[in-house]
């Protein structure tokens, strides 16, 4: 049907108003950074829009490294809050599909902190050179989920500057405890109090560790959660105590923006 031209820039506008309020597809695209001879294959996650400035959050997954599943959560946690860079921990096509090879990789990072500490500050540098996003410099943080808990910790632990990290069902020890005055950003950890991974005496030499450093530091147990409470997708039939537990994974995440509302602010 011939639309009169009277009408035409009405439908113009209604398009355009309809374009505007119609949300973005987050935008996902392959970033690569180095270390030593290793590239690293990561992802930056945002959702375009809105083109204001946001706070950038490094986003470290658990041992399976960068995934589809891991793409989809960075996805969901960005929202328009964040500009995410989802870490790869193993280095270029190095991706585990089961827990014996994740385990295994996952293994060989442990084993070398201080290699982990290069990796993941590598990441942090990787997100603040990164062009083309509306990312506010000044205010970037850290989460990781349970082998990604632990490394988050650790670049805590590394005297990293940033506006805090927080770590969801990550293993809390380290052969390389912060000493005082070296960890100089806010830590929040997050820990099923039924996860047998995690045992008393690892939390208590963690939180000495804390006390001992002088930090900034809170740890929350969540009733009835084992490990990867925070994981939708394991239900506890691969390893038993990793388990998706709705209720702490709901509060988990609130209590994390809470906490980077926070920290963001003050910056």
């Amino acid at each position: 049907m011939r639309v009169p031209a009277v009408f035409r820039p009405l439908l113009a506008l209604g398009a355009l108003v309809a374009a505007s309020v119609l949300p973005a597809a987050p935008v996902a695209t392959l970033t690569s950074w180095t270390v030593g001879d290793t590239t690293f294959d990561g992802v930056l996650i945002h959702d375009d829009a809105v083109a204001t400035p946001r706070p950038g959050l490094l986003m470290v997954p658990n041992w399976y490294g960068v995934t589809d599943a891991a793409v989809e959560k960075a996805k969901a946690i960005a929202g328009q809050d964040y500009v995410i860079l989802l870490v790869d921990m193993y280095g270029r096509g190095l991706r585990p599909d089961n827990p014996g090879d994740a385990g295994k990789a996952a293994s060989a990072v442990y084993a070398d902190r201080p290699g982990m500490r290069a990796r993941i500050n590598a990441a942090l540098a990787a997100l603040r050179a990164a062009e083309g996003v509306p990312l506010d410099r000044s205010r970037i943080g850290a989460i990781g989920f349970c082998f990604g808990g632990a490394t988050v910790l650790e670049l805590a632990r590394s005297g990293a500057e940033l506006a805090g990290v927080a770590s969801f069902h990550g293993a809390l020890g380290t052969p390389l405890p912060a000493q005082a005055g070296e960890l100089k950003v806010p830590v929040l950890v997050m820990n099923g109090a039924d996860d047998p991974f995690v045992t008393a005496e690892e939390i208590a030499g963690f939180e000495k560790e804390m006390r001992e450093a002088g930090a900034d530091w809170q740890f929350v147990n969540f009733g009835g959660a084992v490990h990867c409470f925070a994981e939708p997708d394991e239900d506890g039939s691969v390893i038993p105590a990793c388990k998706y537990h709705a209720p702490s994974h709901r509060r988990s995440m609130a209590m994390m923006r809470g906490f980077f509302a926070e920290r963001f602010a003050a910056q």
